[in-house]
Order: C-alpha cells, then sequence, then structure tokens
C-alpha cells in the first residue's frame, strides 16, 4: 500500500471511537513510524486549561497500537497493549500535538514502542512506551 491508502485506512478505523472523540487523525506514515495529530482543545483540556495526560496518554495508545496494525502480521496475530507509561515534560494549551511511534524492539512476541509527543515547534510534550503483545488467532 501507498502512503495515502495507509493513512485513508488509519482514519477510517477512528470512526465511532475514542480516537474520533479526540478528533485524533492519521497524517504521516514512512517506513518505521506512523504519526497522529490531535488538536489541544478544551475537550482535552484538565481544569486548570491545560492538555490532560490521560488524552495525552490515549493519543500515544492510539497511535502505537495503529502502527502495530500497520507494520505487523494481524492477518494471524491479535495485538494487544501489555503496558503504557508516559512523562511529560511540557504543558499545552491550545494549537494541536503530534505522536510518532517507532519501534525500540521489534520482537516475534512482544513489541516495544517509543512515542514521542510534540507540539508545532516540535517541542517535547510527553514522551511514552508502549508495550504490545502478538498473540495467535
Amino acid at each position: 500500500m501507498d502512503k495515502e491508502e495507509i493513512l485513508k485506512r488509519c482514519n477510517a478505523i477512528c470512526r465511532n471511537t475514542l480516537m474520533e472523540t479526540l478528533d485524533i487523525d492519521f497524517v504521516d506514515v514512512g517506513d518505521d513510524f506512523l504519526t497522529a495529530r490531535m488538536p489541544v482543545t478544551q475537550k482535552v483540556h484538565q481544569p486548570d486549561g491545560v492538555l490532560h495526560g490521560g488524552a495525552s496518554v490515549a493519543l500515544a495508545e492510539s497511535v502505537g497500537s495503529a502502527a502495530s496494525y500497520i507494520f505487523l502480521d494481524t492477518n494471524n496475530y491479535a495485538i494487544r497493549g501489555l503496558e503504557i507509561s508516559a512523562n511529560h515534560t511540557r504543558s499545552k494549551k491550545e494549537g494541536h500535538v503530534f505522536a510518532t511511534a517507532r519501534f525500540l524492539h521489534k520482537g516475534r512476541t512482544t513489541q516495544l514502542w517509543e512515542i514521542k509527543i510534540t507540539d508545532e515547534e516540535n517541542e517535547l510534550i510527553s514522551i511514552c512506551k508502549l508495550t504490545t503483545i502478538a498473540l495467535k488467532k
């Protein structure tokens, strides 16, 4: 599949899900990464008006899971998340954040993803690690 077809499929699976609720859309893909964008609005703020860490984690897990769908054998394996961790380095009040998932480890059974969340100026907002497992269908 070409880049546009991959992005189209990733965005299509978001309908009627948390990703649609958070306005997450997939905007770029390459040989070893997938990037999604999420607007920072009141919808994803915590009470004091900045991006909620939980929304950042939801974005990270969404892009990591979608990257698994692209880069792993999902015809024969079901991919499930085992653990996610996040470190939030900077707050964000408005604009967009971008999450890019890349493999740190691509094993047959377990995979480790690094997901960096940055803003429009490429400033680091959060960094997450997602561990997934491939289960034979």
